[in-house]
């Protein structure tokens, strides 16, 4: 047996010390291992010397040999796989150390072109009771095999190894995890721009510029092209192309739903990524690549459970997306089918609400003053056919004639002053409605008074103040339309938890199980209007008896 002489042992146990700052020192797994492994033959004085690392599941991970040329290591059929010593190793997490490897009956040999060895000594790296791998040395260089001295410093050096692979795992996980972090916030900061970007507009074609031009500048890519589907057609056409080589995506600009990439999108609801478009035969453009692109990903715009369109963003580079950036840019395509389906919704809305409006002035109209100029006419006509057998009759009708024209043109001006309302500027309730009533008087016959609380109703909120306000002019409106009254009234009172306002008038009334028929949409959008901030509308009239509009509304948000 060799033994060391005192000044041989210091040396070796302050190069283990040495070994073990350097080791602790360094964070780079790839660094950590080959010095673990070249310590290991220095200080066993060994010819050859392996590292391999295992991981979660105990497979090879890493291994790392010393002490072989790059040519010998070529000719070796593959890298051990853990049967025979190692495997034994593995199972028993202790130290094999043999003056013969080939004696030994647990040895299974080497696999083709590797060199043969004799002498083994193998230790297991441990870190408590979890392999993380082992040191294997072999042909001690100056002795027929290793020695038990070379077993202790090899076990302290492995034990060094354990705690800095775990530090250098424990610092790759931090980066990773620190990557992953900023990833996400890239992420979060791209949807929230898209989200910016989506609800500042309720215009399609901003809103497709906006989403395509966020995912082009994230993806990096040179061209992007979204299609939309009309309404419930089969079909998807071109709605904006931005970047290269527009003729070569133009060329076919319109999909049947389930034709090519977008039909089959437009079809499943799920993303479409190929990296191969040359030899993919669903691909039904190529002009698109003929112009060089290789990668397409089509992304589905969906709005709930239905498919509005797709979007593609396309690159000449090989460009792999996972499955973070797949579910990211469907979060963005399913919020950019919310906004343009709520866009178009809201277009369709308000041409609903102009055409109903266009038909109440209609039905008004034709109710009212054309057939009051009609009468007008008749009345007239009547006169010419008695001027002269009748003169006081003639005068009757044409003073007749005169008032009936004259009340026509009041008519109008109320349609006017209707068609074109004040609004309600966040000034104090008793002010605003004093305003109503005073252009309600310049603009008809009818005499209307106010009746309000002095202090103006301090502290009540502004949005059902507002309320109040468009109820009594819808209200009034109707009088000067259709009321022919004398007199009106506006009273303005509160109770502890509402306000309530009466507006009432002394004219012809109507039968109040017609109310829809009569008033058309006013009586519905002064309900609506009560109703969406907790209040309500009551109307109470009779033929020849007038009418009394009752509303109220909370005193405070969110009253009872």
């Amino acid at each position: 047996m060799v033994l060391l002489t005192r000044e041989q042992l210091e040396d070796r146990l302050a190069a283990l010390h040495r070994a073990s700052l350097e080791l602790v020192s360094d964070l780079s797994l790839e660094t950590v291992l080959e010095r673990i492994v070249e310590l290991a033959r220095e200080q066993a004085g060994a010819r050859y010397a392996a590292l391999g690392v295992v991981d979660e599941d105990g497979e090879l991970e890493h291994f790392i040999p010393v002490g072989m040329t790059e040519e010998e290591i070529r000719k070796i059929a593959h890298p051990p796989i853990g049967r025979g010593l190692l495997g034994i190793m593995r199972k028993e997490r202790k130290t094999v150390r043999l003056p013969e490897i080939s004696e030994d009956p647990r040895s299974v040999g080497f696999p083709p072109g590797h060199p043969q060895m004799h002498s083994f000594l193998g230790v297991p790296i441990l870190s408590g009771d979890r392999l993380l791998g082992q040191l294997y040395l072999t042909d001690k260089l100056d002795y027929h095999e290793f020695t038990g001295q070379d077993e202790r410093v090899i076990e302290t050096l492995a034990a060094y190894a354990a705690v800095a692979i775990t530090n250098a795992r424990l610092y790759e996980r931090l980066i990773a995890r620190d990557q992953e972090l900023c990833q996400r916030n890239e992420d979060l900061k791209l949807l929230n721009d898209v989200a910016a970007a989506l609800t500042s507009s309720l215009n399609v074609e901003e809103i497709l510029d906006k989403t395509l031009n966020l995912v082009m500048n994230y993806l990096d890519v040179e061209a992007g092209e979204i299609f939309l589907r009309e309404d419930d057609e089969n079909d998807l056409r071109l709605a904006l192309h931005r970047g290269d080589f527009d003729e070569a995506f133009s060329h076919l600009d319109r999909f049947h739903i389930g034709q090519g990439y977008v039909g089959m999108v437009a079809a499943t609801g799920k993303p479409l990524v190929s990296n191969n478009l040359r030899e993919d035969m669903r691909f039904l453009r190529p002009a698109v690549i003929e112009a060089g692109f290789r990668c397409i990903a089509c992304i589905p715009l969906n709005a709930g459970n239905k498919v509005v369109g797709v979007m593609a963003a396309a690159t000449r580079r090989d460009r792999q997306l996972d499955e973070r950036e797949l579910n990211l840019l469907t979060a963005i395509g399913t919020w950019a089918g919310i906004t343009i389906e709520n866009a178009r919704l809201n277009l369709q809305s308000r041409r609903i609400a102009v055409l109903e409006e266009r038909e109440r002035i209609g039905m008004d109209l034709h109710d009212g003053i054309i057939q009051s100029i009609y009468g007008v006419g008749l009345s007239l006509d009547y006169a010419r056919m008695a001027i002269e057998e009748d003169p006081q009759l003639v005068r009757q009708k044409i003073e007749e004639s005169i008032n009936a024209l004259n009340a026509t043109i009041r008519d109008i001006r109320s349609y006017i002053l209707d068609l074109r309302p004040r609004q309600f500027h966040g000034e104090d309730l008793k002010q605003g409605l004093q305003r109503l009533v005073d252009e309600f008087q310049a603009n008809c016959s009818t005499r209307a008074l106010l009746m309000a609380p002095e202090d103006g109703l301090v502290d009540f909120p502004a949005q059902n103040a507002t309320t109040l306000f468009h109820i009594c002019q819808e209200a009034l409106a109707n009088i000067a339309r259709h009321a022919r009254a004398q007199h009106a009234e506006v009273h303005l009172w509160t109770t502890r938890d509402r306000v309530l306002l009466e507006i009432s008038d002394d004219g012809r009334g109507f039968d109040a199980r017609k109310a829809n028929t009569t008033l058309g949409h006013g009586l519905s959008n002064m309900q609506a209007r009560a109703r969406k901030v907790g209040g309500d509308v009551e109307i109470t009239s009779a033929p020849g008896q007038g009418t009394t509009v009752l509303a109220w509304v909370p005193r405070r948000k969110n009253a009872p």
